[in-house]
């Protein structure tokens, strides 16, 4: 009887495990399925497979990241906020994105406070100085600033599922991406039918019957966000392409081109900067048109997503692909770019600190089309506690994309808005102050002038030392500046004044000159100006030379009799024939640019001289490195009579 009972229970043992084993088999099979569906953004499938496993009792830090993540990209904020909560619940310790989403997902669900904890924690870990004008109390102010400046109202040809993304073409003409198809296959991104484009006539006094674009733009995946050229026949938009080689492949977001050809569009094209690995969406043309901005999750960039750009040459192909940089970029998500009629970049952000998930931002461009001037949150009511997107603005006019349905379903759907008052350039200021004194001396030196240049040389303030050689002015807290500190009788100084920095404290000590201007000599030697350097084969004037010949310019002003030759050279490197001709067109190209700054032209003569004066041993032939032979690639500033 014993061996028999020892029996059953070793048969039991056996068939528990058997059990274990296969439920063990079956679960991770399960969690392969929903892996798989989460990496092919099937979001709505990977959260109820995800949720069936948890329910099961089985629990893990990825199985709670992805849960999480699922509602986030789909908006459904409060179901993220349940899911994250978990996962900070079962460790802490998570990476800086996570705490960003929980942030974001928090204020999108009404609980602003805890929200603003997380996003402090997360500035925090991706290496935020602590400071009070980083606090989320601080970015809430300057939101505030720059609210209540909008008249908002619902479209009337909003469907009951999706709709966003309008831009314009034509005088009247309207386009924008909706899933009110019902005859398209249901995505598995957020349980809707597929998007399609279509076109609707707005005008001032009425609003036409959205319908179908027509051509061969709408397919059978999604297609969305348009951007046309200003003659209306040329459309970049974006649309889901599987690989050609893989029909169960995940479906890509790409950007294609089309072509208005009697009333259709047709002629459909992918663009070169698309590729399988990754997504590109989103296109948006400058008001020059040459420029291309567009959304990525290319590998190399800030975060999520990134905005990106290209040059469009004249034959219609596409440059080198750009990141938009830190300023506008984040570890968060960047998308929907739109650029004004002012060369303003505006483009929602759930990185930067906001209101709710996807907030719009705003940001001016400078003449190479990136990113100059201070970033802004444009305020409420263009910005809520929800997703706020595609916005676009027209002469004060315009429309913005937002989930903030009175439903709650968290579709989005399109709003008209009218711009009672300019944005107002509103940012948190730091003081920059100081003195300037003789050096030999220590008196303080009276009249001083000061100038404050931006990294991209933009001159943004001009002040001089009081009787006390003391200055004081209020600039913008997040930038780096450069500092030009001249006066008559003494050898300019530069300095620099870096970023986050609340308090600008910056001292000058100012050596008397002891050379007079005599002819022949060198305005590097007597008034502490450097030579201005070229790059190899080049004659232009790069970006950091532009803060020298800044120097001659302000010296020329200030020593209003002085005259120079500048004398351009070349390293040794090519023929002594083309060596000259080089030199000469650097010597040309460096007085064309004093002259554009106000510098008489019978103040300065220009020479080449090719490879005749190197100052170092790098003649032909002998082995140099590409630091000895930038030396011999300059332009010199030489005092005549």
């Amino acid at each position: 009887m014993y061996f028999i009972n020892r029996t059953r229970q070793s048969k039991l043992l056996v068939l528990l495990l058997i059990s274990v084993v296969f439920q063990s088999y079956s679960q991770k099979k399960t969690i392969e399925k929903a892996n798989k569906a989460f990496t092919s953004k099937a979001y709505v499938e990977a959260a109820i497979i995800y949720e069936k496993v948890f329910n099961k009792g089985y629990k893990s830090e990825s199985l709670l990241q992805n849960l999480g993540d699922s509602y986030y990209f789909n908006g459904k904020y409060k179901d993220a906020v349940k899911w994250y909560a978990k996962l900070f619940n079962l460790n802490k310790h998570q990476l800086a994105i996570y705490e960003l989403r929980y942030a974001q997902a928090l204020k999108a669900s009404g609980k602003a406070l805890l929200g603003k904890e997380y996003y402090e924690q997360y500035l925090s870990k991706i290496g935020v100085k602590e400071s009070p004008v980083r606090t989320t109390d601080k970015y809430l102010e300057l939101i505030k600033a720059n609210s209540r400046r909008y008249r908002i109202n619902k479209v009337p040809f909003n469907s009951d599922g999706i709709d966003f993304g309008l831009s314009r073409y034509g005088k009247d003409k309207f386009v924008f991406a909706s899933t009110r198809n019902t005859r398209n296959k249901v995505s598995t991104w957020d349980g809707l039918p597929y998007l399609d484009l279509y076109e609707v006539k707005i005008s001032n006094n009425s609003v036409g019957t959205p319908s179908l674009l027509k051509g061969k733009i709408n397919n059978k995946y999604h297609e969305s966000t348009a951007s046309f050229t200003k003659d209306g026949n040329t459309m970049y938009f974006t649309r889901t392409s599987p690989k050609v080689s893989n029909k169960s492949s995940e479906l890509r977001l790409k950007i294609f081109k089309a072509t208005l050809y009697k009333g259709e569009w047709g002629n459909i094209e992918e663009l070169s900067i698309n590729e399988d690995g990754f997504n590109t969406a989103h296109p948006v043309l400058n008001i020059q048109e040459n420029k291309l901005y567009f959304v990525s999750d290319r590998p190399g960039g800030e975060g999520a997503t990134d905005i990106y750009y290209t040059e469009v040459k004249e034959d219609g192909s596409l440059g080198e692909v750009k990141n938009l940089g830190e300023k506008v970029n984040t570890p968060g998500r960047e998308s929907f770019p739109f650029i004004s009629e002012n060369n303003e970049l505006y483009f929602s952000s759930d990185g930067h600190f906001g209101l709710g998930g996807y907030d719009v931002f705003f940001i001016k461009m400078n003449t190479l089309g990136e990113p100059s001037g201070e970033l802004l949150n444009v305020g409420s009511p263009i910005n809520s506690s929800f997703d706020d997107i595609c916005y676009i603005v027209y002469k004060g006019k315009g429309f913005i994309s937002s989930n903030r349905s009175e439903k709650g379903q968290g579709y989005d759907n399109i709003y008209s808005f009218i711009e009672k008052k300019p944005l107002r350039e509103v940012s948190v200021k730091s003081r920059m102050h100081g003195i300037v004194t003789d050096k030999e001396s220590a008196f303080p030196l009276r009249g001083t002038v000061i100038k404050i240049f931006n990294t991209d040389n933009i001159l943004l303030h001009t002040l001089r030392t009081n009787q006390d050689g003391k200055y004081n002015i209020e600039v913008a807290y997040k930038p780096a500046y450069i500092l030009n500190v001249m006066k008559e009788g003494y050898k300019a100084t530069d300095g620099f004044s870096k970023e986050l920095q609340e308090d600008r404290k910056h001292n000058f000590q100012l050596s008397p000159e002891n050379t007079k201007l005599l002819s022949g000599t060198d305005l590097a030697k007597t008034l502490n100006v450097p030579p201005v350097y070229f790059d190899y084969g080049q004659w232009n004037i790069r970006a950091s030379a532009e803060v020298e010949l800044q120097k001659i310019v302000e010296t020329m002003k200030q020593y209003p009799k002085l005259k120079v030759e500048i004398r351009s050279h070349t390293d040794s490197r090519s023929n002594d024939d083309f060596n000259m001709s080089l030199s000469r067109k650097r010597s040309e190209s460096t007085k064309k640019y004093l002259l554009y700054h106000g510098v008489s032209k019978d103040r300065i003569t220009a020479k080449g001289y090719g490879e005749t004066q190197l100052l170092n041993k790098c003649s032909n032939n002998v082995p140099c490195s590409e630091k000895e032979h930038q030396i011999n690639r300059r332009s010199e500033f030489i005092i005549v009579n």
